[in-house]
């Protein structure tokens, strides 16, 4: 079985309404992407707490799914023209050949080294160092693969700082990586929040996968009131804004935190925000994004 795949340059403007007209006249899914994707033109947009909804980039690219048999020119036509466009965008359209598409998924995660020691692995993959510390993990609903900056900037301080023995809490898990990582590192103990709860299930189910102990993930209303060692956040920057008394709060006198999700153009604003409470050590810098670290006065 085959598909036909449009792709479409537009607008802000008109993005969302083609979309919609695209779906009323047959397609069967639509996606929208930044036409700007991998240039140096590319627009970050984030639904932050604490700031209005995202809208679509400047520049936008449709890409539209359709049976093979159907006259998508003629589609592509009736939409514009539903929205009021006098001419057609840009287009194109193209065969999508039927294929395994698990295995073609699968083949887009290979084993992630995130230092000699350390590396995320998906299952369908036999790890490359047997003897390193090897946390499996697959890609799924909740985020941290280990493939994004920030998950690799906050694994690699754990990697680096922890001593063994501490109680960390993860706020903002995803699918629990970190909590995991830090006991397959020596922590003591973990304790995981998420504000989904799809990334609480999934979180707990990679600690079995795991065979890690004395980790928990709760949602926020659920979780342990307490101090600890270390606190993790990687999330995003208005997030760590709201949320820096209650992450100051749950770190101990003393005890350490790590701040990521954070592009570098914010990190000052961070900064100077948790410098209240926080001696911060510069700031590292991977691919645009930031992590930041400190010890608690």
């Amino acid at each position: 079985m085959a598909w036909l795949t449009l792709l479409i340059d537009t607008d802000a403007a008109h993005a969302e309404a083609l979309s919609d007209a695209l779906l009323e006249h047959g397609a069967l899914a639509v996606d929208l992407l930044d036409a700007d994707a991998d240039t140096p033109d590319e627009q970050a947009i984030f639904g932050e707490p604490g700031e209005p909804p995202p809208g679509v980039w400047q520049h936008n690219r449709i890409s539209a799914l359709f049976d093979a048999d159907r006259d998508v020119d003629a589609i592509l036509r009736q939409a514009a023209g539903d929205i009021g466009l006098s001419q057609l965008p840009r287009h194109s359209i193209t065969t999508l050949d039927d294929q395994d598409w698990v295995r073609l998924t699968q083949a887009q995660f290979e084993p992630i080294p995130i230092s000699d020691r350390l590396w995320i692995v998906p299952t369908w993959h036999t790890p490359s160092n047997p003897d390193a510390i090897n946390i499996v993990l697959d890609p799924g609903l909740a985020f941290g693969t280990g493939s994004h900056p920030t998950t690799r900037l906050c694994l690699r301080w754990l990697d680096n700082n922890l001593q063994g023995n501490e109680r960390l809490l993860d706020y903002g898990c995803g699918s629990g990586i970190l909590a995991i990582a830090a006991i397959k590192l020596g922590a003591a103990s973990a304790i995981g929040i998420d504000v989904d709860a799809q990334a609480v299930t999934a979180s707990r189910d990679n600690a079995c996968a795991n065979q890690v102990e004395n980790v928990a993930f709760f949602l926020p209303n659920d979780a342990p009131k307490d101090e600890y060692d270390l606190v993790v956040a990687n999330i995003l920057t208005n997030p760590l804004r709201l949320l820096a008394p209650l992450l100051a709060g749950s770190t101990k006198q003393g005890g350490q935190i790590v701040l990521s999700g954070i592009l570098e153009a914010q990190a000052q604003d961070v900064t100077n925000l948790y410098q209240q409470w926080f001696d911060l050590n510069a700031p590292i810098f991977e691919d645009g994004w930031t992590c930041l670290s400190g010890r608690k006065r």
